[in-house]
């Protein structure tokens, strides 16, 4: 029988809206234990939140890329526990004084949060590796924060071809010790998925917590 002190396991699948902010004083209080998602505008992010979550309709996506300018925040059903879709980068039609505000205000979030335990880094397969991407890499590495690539619209090309992409980005990103899971991934046949929730599940559960080990597999090799 489970202990019922145990915390609860997390269940991806209760993901709530919770809160949306513009500038980091209006985010959520800076505890408990947070993931971010980052991505270059029409990378997939917020079809790769929704696959993660099983609900089509949480992260809102758009046939304008780039359109979420806010950073939004997710509850799970574990107290304290959250996902974090941060503003897509690159084709948003917005002035250049909107556009720098934006990233400035990211930066802080970025930068200040305390409790973010890791990012999650959306690349296209097709197109990986942009100067987007390689800057949030660099930004990790820099401050020593775990980073998950997760390579979406695997369904696009052939396995092979995806699988020989993957493997030129893990050597293209092998000095960086940062990178803890390069995943292959499609949120259309949900390939990667069930990989993708162990890992986020291992970094937001604290490391100390039975149900943590449960959930979690050994790192792969970069």
């Amino acid at each position: 029988m489970q202990d019922i002190n145990l915390p609860k396991p997390i269940s991806f699948n209760s993901a709530r809206f919770l809160i949306s902010a513009s500038k980091l004083s209006e985010c959520p209080p800076d505890q408990g234990a947070e993931v971010a998602f980052a991505g270059r505008s029409n990378a997939g992010k917020s079809s790769a939140i929704n696959a993660i979550t099983i609900n089509k309709k949480l992260a809102r996506t758009s046939k304008t890329p780039g359109r979420t300018r806010l950073i939004n925040f997710f509850s799970l059903n574990r107290e304290g526990c959250r996902l974090v879709d941060l503003p897509g980068y690159g084709y948003a039609k917005v002035s250049r004084d909107m556009k720098d505000d934006w990233q400035t205000h990211l930066g802080h979030y970025l930068n200040d949060r305390q409790c973010l335990r890791g990012l999650v880094l959306v690349m296209d397969i097709r197109h990986p590796l942009t100067d987007f991407d390689q800057m949030m890499v660099e930004w990790c590495e820099h401050n020593k924060l775990p980073l998950m690539i997760l390579a979406t619209k695997a369904d696009k090309l052939k396995f092979g071809q995806a699988k020989t992409t993957l493997q030129k980005v893990r050597n293209a990103l092998k000095k960086f010790q940062c990178l803890e899971h390069l995943i292959m991934f499609s949120a259309t046949d949900r390939t990667g998925v069930e990989e993708a929730c162990e890992k986020l599940a291992a970094w937001l559960a604290p490391a100390t917590d039975s149900t943590a080990a449960d959930a979690e597999t050994p790192a792969d090799s970069p």
